[in-house]
């Protein structure tokens, strides 16, 4: 049986954060993990898969590591100020529009991806005919590595058939969605032609003033557009954002 080819379906990483929290001068998707940046990891799983298309890597204006190292692997856009995930995916319009029907967003810092995972991901919004398709994880408890895991948007679902309503990050959580074990993972798969409209609605009315990705589900959800989930292993949900991330990668 052929290998299963992705044509017109864009891939954007996010790698555009200068990681303060690692207090280190180093872009936060450069640190090592095995010897290898963070986002070499990402980006192999992309690569391992057929995409007719380069990934698209948002990146920073003021430090070219991304770009020195990845070089021809990839497309780049710059995000010149850092007002969130939704104003980084807006970005990667410039190169994306028209070119593709659907758009992945994944992100450098996050390099337990799978391509299976990223596979099931654009198979389940293809078959579905989804507008948006997110990745969600299961955790039964925050021990060890998965301890990162208790700081991510919680999925509230509802209704007959369960369906998603909202991402609630962790700080607006009530008590009683702090008891919710199925957390977002940030990787979604969206119609193309659905986030360049939407994109533009988002609202930085937020204790950050950014423009958050997660609120696109909530749009999604009262326009009544379709949205669905896959599940991943919680490994793959594991972000490095401090040194004692990057400690605890190594040991998973």
């Amino acid at each position: 049986m052929s290998e299963q080819t992705f044509n017109n379906i864009g891939v954007i990483i996010l790698a555009a954060g200068k990681g303060k929290r690692m207090q280190s001068n180093q872009l936060k998707v450069m640190h090592l993990l095995n010897g290898r940046p963070l986002i070499d990891h990402v980006i192999s799983a992309v690569e391992s898969l057929n995409f007719n298309i380069k990934p698209t890597v948002v990146v920073c204006a003021e430090d070219p590591a991304v770009q020195n190292f990845l070089g021809s692997r990839a497309n780049y856009v710059i995000q010149t100020e850092r007002l969130g995930t939704g104003h980084a995916v807006a970005q990667a319009e410039s190169v994306l529009f028209g070119k593709v029907n659907q758009v992945v967003v994944l992100y450098g810092d996050m390099p337990f991806i799978t391509s299976e995972s990223i596979k099931n991901l654009i198979n389940t919004q293809l078959e579905r005919n989804n507008t948006i398709t997110l990745a969600t994880v299961t955790a039964v408890d925050f021990n060890d590595w998965r301890a990162s895991l208790n700081d991510y948007g919680r999925i509230v679902r509802g209704g007959q058939e369960n369906h998603i309503i909202k991402i609630v990050e962790k700080k607006d959580c009530s008590p009683e969605e702090l008891e919710i074990k199925e957390f977002n993972t940030g990787f979604y798969c969206f119609n193309s032609e659905w986030l360049w409209s939407n994109l533009k609605n988002l609202k930085n009315n937020n204790v950050q003033g950014e423009y958050y990705l997660t609120d696109l589900v909530g749009l999604a959800v009262a326009k009544g557009n379709k949205i669905s989930s896959v599940s991943i292993e919680p490994k793959e949900a594991v972000g490095i954002n401090t040194k004692e991330n990057l400690e605890v990668a190594h040991t998973i």
